[in-house]
């Protein structure tokens, strides 16, 4: 089964974006959007730039722990992954990213 993205409706009327691996592991957030249709923008994004290493940014969080980002080619922050407890781990979760991100199986989790 291979990965999917997951829209879910935030508080305020927002929505944001996961990209869960084929294991059911949640390996990218995005950020808030005011609608649905600007997530499906963000989703096509994710896929459009998934397959290029230059578009990730591994970071440290403030309590050390390993992370990174998806960015579009504007440098504008797409994703964001989980905190990783080694650099070997975060390495994984962009290959997993690199794996799962041109998916274009979608699952509404919306009421709308």
């Amino acid at each position: 089964m291979p990965g999917y993205f997951e829209i879910k409706a935030a508080k305020g009327g927002k929505f944001f974006f996961n990209l869960v691996a084929t294991n059911g592991q949640t390996i990218l957030t995005s950020q808030m959007y005011k609608s649905k249709k600007t997530a499906k923008s963000g989703i096509a994004s994710v896929q459009n730039n998934c397959k290029d290493a230059e578009r990730y940014e591994s970071k440290k969080s403030s309590n050390g722990k390993a992370y990174f980002v998806l960015k579009a080619k504007n440098h504008q922050v797409i994703g964001k992954s989980e905190m990783y407890e080694s650099d070997a781990a975060c390495k994984g979760g962009i290959k997993s990213v690199k794996n799962n991100g041109a998916t274009t199986k979608l699952k509404d989790e919306t009421a709308s």
